[in-house]
């Protein structure tokens, strides 16, 4: 080879891709060779040539359309449409010779390439040695670009990532700082960095990526329709231009990330790499997803100093090569139908690789995932009440598949306000608290989004009732003012139309279907009602929409707040003093925003209950009245005031029950006690006041509820036994006990009679006394 000539990099790996590449450069570039990136002669060839030119065989897929799985044929040679088979590649070039096209990458001076490798690595003495296998992944690199723009940005995937990290000079050196910190040889210290890397790194391929959807198709693909919001995709793949899209989805089943891949498949978006638990690394699923963009990580590894430098660095690339990365922050799939509180150690290594790579931006995508059924809900149910979880395996697997093979309805992707992950960062501010709020803030946008199903208003209207059974009807004059009410917040709601007694009957259908709820339909009206056993699972549903509620369940406990006041007391400032103290009791189980922001929303609320509040409304002789007229508003149709409904009681009462049983298992124990042994005494407590019908529901007794009521109480310093530990644990009750008897007086104010056919159902008939007030 002269000095300066041209030379073909090949990335090839049949002799039938080679022959194609010969072919194409006879052509286009005459007489310039033809050498494998593998080949031995390929360092040589660099070091002689003056421009070299990526080269690789794409192979293009037949009309069976972009998105489509793979047959069995293929499934079981590992072929596919974009990687044939190698014995058949040369029959597919005959049959069909336009299924196979050389596609090239930017050529490059090799003059550019080392002043590009120089600014990279800085290290000239090892330029001789080094270079070709730079040269070789400048070439891989270049290919992929320009393959991506025949195949689309579905199938970019990266390349050489350990070999990058490992060359770096940056990795290199913090990996010296890492040895001195830990007294370590580097060279033991490099080995154990690289095989922490290898043991992260998804190795991700098209043919892995289209297996991997056509074996676990079968886990969602009979089960539910998919409805996105195909124009907030538009806007991300405008984003995914110039920044790495940080996908932070909730997480209500196994099947989510399957769900979110498909979508993004069918809109020309890169695939994710999902960041999983190693627990899910089972053959031969493991080997399989780790080249499918799955990256399996530790469940703990808080004392390997080399394994969370590999896990900062391994990230840190990725936001800086414009890959994108998607987790569920919450850690585990919600047990409760709400978004669980996050876990920051993902994040924490996020922000961490971040700081190594300036020029990242990458963009952060809160993504709501809304099932109208989920099979999975039962087992996890079972798991509250102190039930076993199952483990995963193959046999677990064929379970689940079989599981899945009937309708169960829509899930629904929404997408939430993308936001700037270092914006987000300096708006929260420098201290200990700055992830948290950033969490926060995806958690919220994250609710902001999350449509209301028709499964949870209907869930909604009958756990209020603890077992009392109710007509359709009688549901729908529950479920009619939710309606009104979200319309009224511009909030997405239900499909089937609830205000019919069709679109009730085809939800409640659904649920009897799904063991849910159940029918008695031999007296002259047939009444629904929760099965029995099945409370944990028809209150997953309804939680979802909780947060939406939320605040005016607050302004409803409120406005009964200031009704016990005297006269003369400033109502608006003990009002809000009452709100923060609400708050502060719910704080780990709802997301809240600032208290600035938390305080405008409360007041936008009390506008829509009751315009005049602040003029005539607030005086604590009219309080209770605002809540009286808000029920006559949603019985006649007026538009004096807004609709109802009343909602504290559905909305809180499961939550402040489960304060109600951790606060009896406190004031029962003498000095110190654990957080993992008040979740254990609070299941049996809570098993015991349930039966004396002490508290309203049997969803309120929830492994998940009592780790949040655990937390409070430390965060309470309550768990501590300290001279004045019986006091506060005695005070903590009684603040509980007015917060019950509030909530029941709501309740009561919504007991109204309706008129059934000939038949007059009277709900005004008084409920057994418990233990801070009436049963609701």
């Amino acid at each position: 080879m002269t000095e300066g000539s041209t030379l073909v990099a090949a990335d090839v790996r049949s002799t039938t891709e080679r022959r194609l590449v010969e072919e194409w450069a006879a052509d286009a570039h005459p007489g310039a060779p033809v050498v494998a990136l593998e080949d031995d002669r390929f360092p040589a060839a660099v070091e002689g040539a003056g421009q070299v030119v990526p080269a690789r065989v794409t192979w293009l897929p037949d009309e069976r359309g972009a998105g489509e799985r793979l047959n069995l044929g293929e499934l079981l040679l590992l072929s596919g449409p974009r990687r044939p088979w190698r014995p058949l590649q040369e029959l597919i070039t005959r049959r069909r010779p336009d299924g196979a096209v050389v596609t090239t990458g930017t050529p490059a001076s090799t003059e550019q390439l080392r002043g590009r490798f120089l600014r990279r690595y800085g290290d000239e003495d090892h330029a001789t040695a080094r270079f070709p296998a730079f040269v070789a992944r400048q070439a891989v690199l270049a290919c992929d670009r320009a393959e991506r723009q025949v195949l689309g940005n579905r199938y970019k995937v990266p390349r050489l990532i350990a070999e990058q990290l490992l060359d770096s000079t940056s990795f290199d050196m913090g990996l010296r700082e890492l040895a001195g910190q830990l007294g370590r040889d580097i060279r033991g210290l490099r080995k154990e960095a690289k095989a922490a890397l290898e043991e992260l790194i998804a190795v991700q391929s098209p043919l892995a990526i289209d297996v991997w959807r056509t074996v676990l198709r079968p886990m969602h693909a009979k089960a539910w329709n998919v409805e996105v919001d195909d124009s907030a995709l538009d806007h991300l793949r405008e984003l995914n231009r110039g920044h790495s899209l940080i996908f932070l989805p909730s997480h209500r089943s196994y099947v989510d990330p399957l769900i979110i891949a498909d979508v993004l498949l069918q809109h020309d978006l890169p695939r994710n790499h999902t960041l999983g638990g190693a627990n899910l690394s089972f053959w031969p699923f493991g080997p399989l997803g780790k080249r499918a963009g799955i990256v399996f990580i530790r469940r703990s590894f808080g004392g390997d100093e080399v394994y969370k430098f590999a896990v900062r660095r391994y990230l840190g690339h990725l936001m800086a090569k414009k890959f994108n990365l998607e987790w569920f922050m919450e850690g585990g799939r919600t047990r409760t139908g709400k978004l669980r509180r996050p876990r920051y150690g993902i994040l924490r290594y996020l922000v961490d690789g971040l700081d190594l790579h300036d020029e990242a931006d990458p963009i952060v995508v809160p993504v709501s995932l809304v099932y109208e059924q989920l099979h999975e809900v039962a087992s996890m149910a079972e798991e509250e009440q102190g039930g076993t979880k199952q483990a995963e395996g193959l046999a677990w697997f064929a379970r689940y598949v079989q599981s899945q093979q009937h309708h169960l309805g829509d899930v629904l992707v929404r997408f939430g306000q993308p936001m700037s992950l270092r914006d987000a960062l300096s708006d929260a501010g420098e201290g200990p608290s700055q992830l948290e709020k950033v969490a926060f803030e995806v958690a919220t946008r994250i609710n902001d989004v999350t449509p209301a199903t028709s499964t949870s208003l209907v869930c909604l209207a009958l756990l209020g009732e603890r077992d009392r059974a109710l007509t359709v009807e009688e549901i729908g004059h529950r479920v009619t003012p939710l309606l009104d009410y979200l319309d009224m917040r511009g909030i997405e709601r239900p499909k089937d139309d609830l205000r019919h007694p069709i679109g009730l009957c085809r939800t409640l259908g659904r649920l009897q279907d799904a063991g849910v709820v159940e029918v008695f339909d031999d007296g002259p009206t047939p009444i629904w009602s929760i099965r029995t056993g099945r409370h944990h699972t028809a209150a997953f549903y309804r939680n979802g929409a909780l947060h939406h509620l939320l605040n005016r369940a607050i302004v409803e406990l409120v406005v009964l707040y200031v009704a016990t006041l005297p006269d003369g007391e400033n109502h608006l400032d003990l009002g809000w003093e009452e709100a923060l103290r609400l708050r502060d009791l719910l704080k780990f189980e709802f997301f809240f925003p600032t208290k600035a922001r938390f305080r405008d929303e409360l007041e936008a609320e009390l506008q829509l209950l009751s315009p005049t509040w602040n003029r005539t409304d607030g005086r604590a002789d009219q309080a209770e009245r605002v809540l009286q007229r808000a029920l006559r508003t949603a019985e006649d149709g007026s538009s004096a005031a807004p609709a109802g409904p009343l909602v504290a009681h559905h909305v809180l009462r499961s939550f402040i029950d489960a304060q109600v049983v951790t606060a009896a298992v406190l004031v029962d124990t003498d000095g110190h006690i654990e957080p993992d042994t008040l979740v254990d005494r609070s299941l049996s407590y809570g098993q015991q006041m349930l039966r004396q019908r002490r508290i309203h529901g049997a969803e309120s007794v929830s492994r998940e509820l009592f780790g949040g009521t655990a937390l409070l109480a430390d965060n309470r310093g309550l768990l501590d036994g300290g001279p004045t530990a019986a006091a506060a644990r005695e005070a903590y009750r009684e603040e509980l006990d007015t917060v019950v008897q509030r909530l029941q007086r709501i309740a009561d104010l919504d007991r109204r009679p309706w008129r059934i056919s000939e038949h007059t159902v009277d709900l005004d008939s008084p409920a057994p006394a418990v233990a801070g007030g009436t049963d609701g």
